[in-house]
């Protein structure tokens, strides 16, 4: 057995049990499988980024041990069989000749199904109630995440496989974690892996003593292909001799602490009812997450002391599925575009929760289709990687992930998932992430990661905290 610390610490007590590479399982094979996947500019530019972690606590299975785990192995091989390009590899190459520089690479993602990563590992002494009871979050959560420390173009330097997923077995529970290189699919393809596992393993659970479910799946088509401008050079060379060149390098960062925060249907329908009120002859209608976000905007900018002139942003995604053409719901592959509200301290304070919300509406109701085609355009002259430190500095905070996403159908067979936690990737001061809540029904929950004096404020705050459900 090893022991996995997950990177940040007080990682004891969990051990790693065993670790081996699946393969995928199909039913038949995809035609266009035995492909290489090239890259675009939103895949690219997140090469500096660390995986997507996210994971789920569900209760004690019928049967633990090897049982449990062969299982899962079974039932994950087969949602690789779906998923196939999670078993590929990242690879780099170099960009001879044509108007590209002399020293040029390349980056695809091969879809040669070396397979995806499986870990099983135990802490017997942790327990459901020490994560899903806690409103701080406990650091041995993040030992329950493979590949950590990692950013994604570790996996084409290192020969690292692109999906980790680890299944750790607490005293009263199992925590399922997946790990996933965020240059090869965002937070849709990852839950909907996810949910893709979860159904197979629920419909065919008769060894672990559970009553198998008939198959509810209405999967719609993967698009591996991944959608380009007309005159995009595919694929995009890379200005550098070696991807190593902007692998970020370790800075130091402030210390920082989460805290979970879930809110009724009640409480959220009560925020946007606030909210469209506060702007009622503006003749437009805020959503229940924009008023969501601007209560946290507004209780994060008390709790880090801004001053009033200070300006403060809060970056926000909006994705591309449906809204541009060419980009299907079976997307496989990047399809978000991140931008930034900046506002004044004062501004928000003053103004208040509807004005602060309706600054995030109309972002997100400006969105340009046009001036995003103008950035990919010019992306591969002069490509930018996303970086954290450019997010820090104590005024921004960012939203990632979305409440769309079915986090609490993830019944492998023998119940509902308890709670939703992510790991230590990507962690940094102003980080804060969106799920449903377990309630359904427009009920949503947070993690949010403040400096420690920050989030000590913020869980005084009365404005924020009213809204919040007592567990």
């Amino acid at each position: 057995m090893e022991a996995n610390t997950g990177g940040g610490g007080g990682g004891s007590g969990v051990l790693v049990v065993s670790r081996r590479m699946i393969r995928p399982e199909f039913k038949e094979l995809p035609p266009e499988h035995d492909t290489t996947v090239h890259l675009t500019p939103w895949d690219l530019r997140l090469l500096t980024v660390e995986n997507i972690q996210k994971g789920i606590l569900l209760p004690k299975p019928p049967t633990g041990g090897e049982t449990l785990v062969e299982h899962l192995a079974s039932s994950f091989a087969r949602a690789l069989g779906r998923f196939y390009p999670f078993a590929g590899r990242l690879v780099v190459e170099e960009v001879d000749g044509g108007a590209s520089p002399a020293s040029s690479v390349s980056v695809s993602l091969r879809c040669n199904d070396e397979g995806a990563e499986f870990v099983h590992a135990a802490a017997p002494d942790v327990a459901v109630a020490d994560i899903a009871a806690s409103l701080h979050i406990p650091r041995v959560v993040w030992s329950f995440f493979p590949l950590n420390g990692v950013v994604a173009a570790h996996a084409a330097t290192e020969s690292l496989p692109v999906l980790s997923t680890q299944v750790t077995e607490l005293s009263d529970g199992v925590f399922i974690a997946m790990s996933v290189n965020h240059v090869v699919g965002d937070g849709t393809n990852f839950w909907e892996f996810m949910n893709t596992w979860s159904e197979i393993s629920r419909s065919s659970g008769g060894e672990l003593g559970i009553s198998p479910s008939a198959s509810t799946s209405t999967s719609r088509p993967l698009v591996v292909k991944r959608w380009f401008l007309d005159n995009c050079t595919v694929p995009i060379p890379l200005p550098f001799a070696k991807l190593e060149q902007i692998i970020p390098r370790s800075e130091h960062q402030a210390p920082v602490q989460e805290c979970f925060f879930a809110f009724s249907a009640a409480s959220i329908r009560k925020l946007k009812a606030k909210a469209n009120d506060e702007i009622a002859g503006a003749a437009v209608a805020i959503s229940s997450l924009q008023a969501l976000l601007a209560l946290v905007w507004r209780a994060v900018s008390r709790a880090r002391g801004l001053a009033p002139r200070q300006e403060t942003a809060y970056v926000v995604v909006v994705g591309c599925r449906g809204r541009v053409g060419g980009i299907s719901s079976g997307y496989m592959g990047n399809a978000v575009v991140p931008g930034a509200v900046r506002l004044t301290a004062g501004e928000i304070m003053e103004r208040g929760l509807g004005w602060t919300a309706w600054q995030l509406n109309k972002y997100v109701a400006s969105f340009d289709e046009a001036a995003m085609r103008g950035a990919l355009a010019s992306w591969p002259r002069r490509p930018d990687f996303f970086s954290v430190l450019s997010l820090l500095g104590g005024a921004a905070i960012i939203t990632g992930s979305s409440p769309r996403f079915d986090v609490f159908g993830n019944d492998f067979g023998w119940g509902r998932p308890a709670t939703v936690r992510s790991g230590g990737a990507n962690k940094f001061d102003g980080k804060v992430t969106v799920y449903e809540g377990p309630d359904g029904a427009g009920s949503m929950s947070l993690e949010v990661c403040l400096t420690p004096a920050a989030l000590a404020k913020l869980v005084a705050d009365e404005e924020f905290m009213g809204a919040v459900t007592t567990p």
